[in-house]
């Protein structure tokens, strides 16, 4: 009934951001479609191309309206509780600017006698206020689109998990809904199917994919007195199991409770320009009010409006047009640039953040591996193999080895076809299986373009192996059958964290086959180009030890920097515990197992092979798999906070100097928005310049 009434309320609140992000949506294209249009009708030059009823300042006031108080409302919604509590923030300056702008141009169209007196010509600036809504609306768009992944990656989560289950009642087996399962109940599970919840199995074994969990991607053989994980794939046998573990107190809600505790916690980011706010939208206010005393009280005639045109200009000169740009155009060029080398920026803050990452922890299965066991080496022990050897037999040699005193057996020329022969026997036998590396094997020779050889007889051992009869010899391939000679040379591939599968004719071995998840072509240039930044880097793994050390010493990676035997759900501990140790941590990663920490980190990087759910609950995704890009998207963030530091510079400079002339001369408001106008001009380039740097 509660769990009923949270989802409930779940998706009322899903419903209601979902409902937020699509009115915010419409008034940012909306806004920013009415603005060009009054731009069109107000630009020199542009303007001599728009028709006159764009160009009228009537209908200009009407849809200027529409953008200030319809599409910029939430603005004054912010500033006003905001200015209760005496606080300033970049809010404040919008709904202070665009109201001064839009103001003046209404008193510009309506009271143009007020000008003339004072001999000024003027003409209104509805464009200014209009832009400036337009395009800050337009960049919080793109970032509360980006943070609605956030419930995203949890319903992908909940979605993983299994909806029936094939429990054994009354004697019977009958299939009942995922929530009506209770501890204690006995469940069958067959070939292919996902485990429904966590427990123990009773009767039977199997080999059970758990990458989904632990992100490893060597299948697990289980056995009775095991446990296994819900929402696994049972990937061969079938077998009985027992439920521990129901509801929420199954690893894969353990998992969802993480992500959804680390995204909540994960604080945002104070903006500099909203620090600059707090400090300058209160002098300004205070310039102003000084100004039109001071005019008012020594000015000349007419006082009152030299007071107010003067004191308009220092508003004006203060509007935060350029400031608004400031950030929102350098983001959105620095995203874009991001896109064009395959790194997608989720939102601005990740951006910003990622220039201070000074260590990152890389997950080790499909993050600095493929994650997909493959044939490294093939090694011939007995020349029974050359039996099989055919004319369309190839020579994968480049990863195939032949002892000395089988190849004094053969003719030289032979001993090469040896390697094809003994892969080509095995990948015929394991064509039937449904192992994984059972698939890596028929892949090699698919690869060298081997015919394989009818299998008769075709049996499969859970847990110990394959076997079938080949050319009227029976073949096994799996587990060591008894102790052999070249125990020594599998023991050395077995500590370089390769899994060995023996092939036997006749019970008699004649070679070895090691199967293993190998590196990345980029990775180790990658985790060298950190290193010499600056950056730590940190290996992270389920994997034992020798496994893990064996995969760090191909990456030049220091031992103690590799973090080995790690349970899925100690790896967002792990990064809060380098958190304490560094100021600012990455983690990259693919697996859903990788969720929480991906969180949890200040900067999530994701691989754009992983799961939706890692790429949802990351913050930067490397669609290119090029692990060089990870130090590419801190490089950009160092270029992009430059550009907005510079942009902030421009946006400052005019006001510095224009400011102090209005309070003491006389500024026409249309030099003051002439001046406003060139510094936005200024941060606009500036933030292009940021596409043609080298990244």
């Amino acid at each position: 009934m509660f769990e009923n009434e949270s989802s409930s309320a779940e998706a009322s609140a899903d419903k209601e951001k979902k409902k937020e992000l699509s009115d915010l949506k419409i008034k940012s294209f909306v806004s920013l479609f009415l603005g060009l249009l009054i731009v069109w009708g107000t630009f020199p030059g542009i303007m001599n191309f728009a028709p006159n009823i764009i160009k009228d300042y009537y209908v200009q006031f009407v849809i200027a309206t529409v953008v200030q108080f319809w599409a910029g409302w939430q603005f004054y919604q912010a500033t006003i509780p905001a200015l209760k509590n005496r606080l300033a923030n970049m809010d404040t300056l919008v709904a202070l600017g665009t109201t001064v702008s839009y103001i003046y141009s209404l008193t510009v169209i309506f009271y143009p006698a007020l000008f003339k007196s004072a001999g000024i010509q003027a003409m209104p600036y509805f464009d200014v206020s209009s832009i400036i809504i337009a395009l800050i609306l337009l960049g919080r768009y793109f970032e509360a689109r980006a943070k609605a992944g956030t419930s995203d990656a949890i319903r992908k989560l909940v979605g993983l998990q299994a909806k029936t289950a094939r429990v054994i009642r009354r004697g019977k087996e009958i299939d009942i809904p995922i929530e009506a399962v209770k501890i204690g109940d006995v469940i069958r599970v067959r070939p292919g199917e996902k485990i429904p919840v966590d427990g123990v199995i009773t009767e039977g074994e199997s080999s059970i994919d758990e990458s989904m969990v632990t992100g490893e991607s060597m299948p697990v053989d289980k056995k009775k007195g095991d446990k296994v994980i819900g929402a696994t794939i049972n990937k061969s046998g079938s077998f009985m199991m027992r439920a521990d573990k129901i509801g929420k107190d199954t690893m894969l809600s353990h998992i969802i409770k993480l992500v959804e505790d680390a995204q909540a916690s994960k604080a945002p980011i104070q903006r500099l320009v909203d620090v600059i706010s707090s400090y300058f939208v209160p002098i300004v206010i205070m310039l102003a009010i000084a100004t039109f005393v001071g005019w008012y009280v020594f000015g000349t005639q007419p006082v009152f409006v030299h007071a107010m045109l003067n004191s308009i200009a220092v508003l004006i000169i203060a509007c935060p047009c350029a400031m608004g740009l400031a950030t929102p155009t350098a983001i959105m060029v620095g995203t874009g640039r991001g896109a064009e080398i395959g790194v997608l920026i989720k939102d601005a803050a990740s951006l910003e953040l990622a220039h201070k990452v000074n260590a990152i922890i890389f997950d080790k299965t499909g993050t600095l591996t493929k994650g997909k066991p493959e044939v490294t080496d093939i090694v011939v022990t007995d020349s029974t193999v050359a039996n099989f050897v055919t004319r369309e037999s190839h020579h994968p040699d480049s990863v195939g080895t032949v002892p000395s005193k089988v190849k004094n057996l053969l003719p030289s020329h032979r001993s090469k076809n040896l390697i094809s022969s003994l892969l080509r026997i095995t990948a015929s036998v394991e064509k039937f299986s449904e192992h994984p590396l059972g698939e890596a094997i028929v892949k090699k020779a698919e690869a060298e373009k081997l015919r394989l050889i009818e299998v008769k007889k075709f049996r499969s051992m859970t847990g110990k192996g394959v076997e079938g009869v080949v050319a009227g010899k029976k073949v096994y391939v799996g587990k060591i059958l008894q102790v052999h000679p070249t125990g020594v040379q599998a023991r050395n591939l077995e500590k370089q964290g390769k899994t060995v599968v023996y092939v036997y004719v006749n019970d008699q071995l004649i070679g070895l086959i090691a199967i293993a998840d190998t590196v990345k072509e980029t990775a180790r240039q990658a985790i060298e180009r950190l290193d010499k930044s600056g950056i730590d880097t940190y290996m992270i793994t389920g994997d034992n030890r020798q496994t893990a050390e064996a995969i760090g010493k191909q990456l030049g990676m220091k031992r103690e920097n590799i973090l080995a035997e790690v349970l899925p759900q100690d790896k967002e501990e792990k990064v809060k515990e380098l958190k304490k140790a560094n100021d600012v941590i990455a983690f990259a990663g693919d697996g859903i197992n990788d969720a929480p920490a991906l969180a949890a980190a200040d900067v999530g990087i994701a691989m754009g092979s992983g799961t939706d759910v890692a790429i949802e609950a990351s913050s930067i995704t490397l669609v290119n798999q090029d692990l060089n890009s990870v130090l590419r998207a801190i490089n950009l963030s160092k270029k992009t906070m430059g550009t907005i530091r510079l942009n902030l510079f421009w946006a400052f400079f005019y006001n510095i100097i224009l400011i102090p002339i209005a309070i003491f001369g006389r500024v026409n408001p249309i030099f003051a928005s002439a001046a406003m106008a060139f510094s936005s001009i200024s941060v606009v380039t500036n933030s292009l310049l940021l596409k043609k740097q080298k990244i």
